[in-house]
């Protein structure tokens, strides 16, 4: 499923020589004004004759960096509607080509929550999110985005958003908002509130930005503060989520400064929420030196198991590596699955298990030939360390992506990784009859059955990408 660009032509440029010389000229016109990682990214969605050298100005701090994960945040312009409309599949075509939609991301958020839904009719002659994709085509390769538009909703839905985009936020996460500020009033009143409405955005403070823009309704001509004010708000709840304490103004203009019309103008501003580093979760259990040790244990093992046909015999210093933790060790060969092997409990010592287990993934995978040595260079190893399993009695209660499932009918059992979801993109009603089918061999909707036991883990996963 594509969704065709409908702004190419009126909004920006419909050729793509056109429009790729259009946004390079904005983005050599701009800085970039600092090295800190951007977490939050606010930019202007009017057409590119009007707000597009502001626009360049936000996306100018992209410049050089990574992100593969996008979410594209902006309220509807033409739509009612109460829930966050999501849109969860396919592409996202303009001139510059398409660009994929992180299905599973999309579809984790909506597993969320009720007030969170999948609904592509809405997004499909909206402006606001569309018009900052060749921008992210110009600047980022190898990225997703999640489309998400908001209509008229409530503060619960603002807090729900907030809540389930901060927990699906990582290092390669960019929460890019959609909105103009203040339309309609005179060139200079627009300049006065516009300031007044990016010094509240500034303070990540929900309470006192809804404050302000309602005040300021009240000054002549001004028919709204934020027209994206609702996405503007989540984006100020994600910020506080992630404690971030460093914000910039970027650029302001507003459509007087184009334009030799003064006397209903409209304001643009790009707005920049920095964060060098995402704080580690407490429910981490090794670090990254000691995630490391334990890839360097699990590669060691296969080369000498290719050597010598047998695992080296270790002598374990470091106390993590005796901890007794469940793990799977994971191997893919250029990028594609070649083997998983694991064990949920175990008395051995973890360094132990990591090593028997590396050489089942290789060797004693039922569904693949065994490894060969002149692969081992190829394969890329992965580990999982899992917590004790813990059942649940409603299947609904499933945290798709951050939580690995084991379904259990008498003999029976089939085990999903939190990762599967991810890879597959896959909602929690397909993940489970997959499961249920295709690992446990029983009826695809057995974990809806009462003789069905669930249960849920989560996972430490690193690897040596």
């Amino acid at each position: 499923m594509i969704r065709q660009a409908a702004f190419a032509g009126s909004f920006y440029p419909a050729d793509k020589k056109s429009l790729i010389k259009q946004i390079d000229l904005f983005l050599k016109n701009a800085e970039k004004i600092k090295q800190k990682r951007l977490r939050i990214l606010i930019v202007p969605h009017a057409g590119y004759d009007y707000s597009g050298q502001t626009a360049g100005w936000g996306f100018k701090q992209l410049e050089g960096e990574s992100y593969s994960k996008i979410i594209l945040l902006g309220s509807s312009h033409k739509n009612y509607f109460s829930q966050a409309a999501v849109y969860n599949r396919g592409f996202w075509q303009t001139p510059l080509g398409k660009v994929e939609v992180d299905q599973f991301l999309a579809n984790n958020l909506i597993n969320k929550s009720k007030e969170i839904t999948a609904n592509l009719i809405v997004h499909q002659q909206e402006h606001c999110l569309e018009v900052e994709l060749p921008f992210l085509q110009r600047l980022l390769t190898d990225f997703k985005i999640v489309p998400i538009l908001l209509g008229q909703p409530k503060e619960k839905v603002l807090a729900v958003l907030g809540e389930a985009i901060k927990d699906d936020f990582d290092e390669q996460t960019l929460l890019l908002i959609s909105t103009d500020l203040c339309h309609y009033p005179q060139y200079r009143i627009a300049n006065k509130v516009d300031q007044q409405t990016i010094e509240a955005i500034l303070k990540i403070e929900p309470d006192q930005f809804q404050e302000k823009i309602t005040e300021n309704l009240d000054q002549p001509g001004v028919e709204t503060c934020a027209c994206g004010a609702g996405a503007v708000k989540v984006g100020l709840i994600v910020g506080q989520k992630l404690e971030i304490d460093d914000t910039q103004l970027i650029n302001y203009a507003n459509s007087g400064d184009s334009r030799p019309v003064k006397s209903q103008v409209v304001g643009y501003a790009s707005l920049g929420f920095y964060g060098s580093q995402l704080k580690k979760k407490k429910t981490d259990l090794l670090n990254y030196e000691q995630e490391r040790k334990l890839l360097e244990v699990a590669r060691k093992s296969l080369e000498a198991y290719f050597r010598d046909g047998k695992a080296p015999f270790l002598k374990a210093k470091e106390g993590f590596l005796k901890q007794n933790l469940g793990v799977f060790v994971t191997l893919r060969k250029n990028g594609r699955l070649r083997g998983c092997i694991g064990q949920f409990e175990s008395q051995q010592p973890l360094y132990q298990l990591v090593q028997e287990k590396a050489v089942d993934a290789a060797f004693n995978d039922p569904r693949f030939p065994p490894l060969e040595s002149r692969e081992l260079k190829d394969v890329k190893i992965e580990i999982s360390l899992l917590s004790p399993r813990k059942k649940i009695d409603d299947w609904r209660k499933i945290i798709l992506g951050k939580q690995g499932v084991m379904i259990k009918q008498g003999r029976k059992r089939g085990v999903f990784l939190p990762q599967v979801a991810e890879e597959t993109g896959w909602d929690l009603e397909t993940f489970l009859t997959n499961l249920c089918s295709h690992k446990a061999g029983l009826a695809p909707n057995c974990y809806q059955e009462k003789e069905t036991e669930v249960f849920v883990f989560t996972a430490q996963v690193f690897s040596e990408e």
